[in-house]
């Protein structure tokens, strides 16, 4: 049985009254919530909150679930929306991201960053630890909608079409926000790296 499946099963349980079922959904996804929400929210206790809050939306909304998409799917843009609304009711600023740039689809970004990051050497160390900082300062610049783009797509590994999913918005929307992020990281880190990333990935 895939995870899709997997969860769907569990949730059918909890939909029929088993709450237990929804311990394992919770247990199976808590950790990736918490490290989504704390895109957006500075102190892990506030994230800790947020994805608490999340998950009892969820299931509380989840009589409602048809299964038409991925539960995962689902539950991210509950998650999404909850550390929005708290960040704003809040007034707090976004948190500083770190892009792993080994999971990066960009054939040429991995290559780069492999290169750079030469335990062997101090400067190699000192070089990676500026890109990443320039990194994170970069995706911090950017709106809200590129941000959440690219990290939903490059640090929790999502589809294009289930980020579609997660923002409500058309895959084609998706596409266009993640290279507008590539391409503003890519400036940014031209200051560091000579050539920055090279070309944006082109979208296909």
């Amino acid at each position: 049985m895939g995870p899709d499946a997997s969860d769907l099963s569990l949730v059918r349980r909890v939909q029929r009254g088993e709450r237990g079922a929804y311990d394992l959904l919770v247990l199976k996804y808590q950790h990736k919530v918490v490290k989504l929400v704390m895109r957006y929210l500075r102190e892990p206790a506030d994230a800790q909150d947020v994805a608490q809050e999340a998950f009892i939306k969820a299931y509380r909304a989840l009589p409602h679930f048809r299964g038409d998409s991925a539960f995962y799917t689902w539950l991210y843009r509950i998650a999404i929306n909850t550390a929005k609304n708290a960040l704003a009711a809040r007034t707090r600023n976004p948190v500083s991201f770190e892009l792993d740039m080994q999971n990066n689809s960009n054939d040429e970004a991995s290559d780069m960053v492999n290169r750079l990051k030469d335990p062997e050497t101090p400067e190699g160390l000192a070089l990676t630890e500026e890109i990443r900082d320039t990194v994170n300062r970069a995706i911090e610049a950017l709106p809200e909608d590129l941000r959440t783009a690219i990290v939903l797509r490059e640090i929790e590994g999502m589809s294009y079409d289930e980020i579609a999913a997660s923002m409500e918005c058309p895959v084609g929307t998706v596409r266009s926000r993640i290279f507008r992020a590539r391409e503003a990281i890519d400036r940014k880190l031209r200051e560091v790296f000579e050539g920055g990333l090279g070309r944006a990935e082109e979208l296909v």
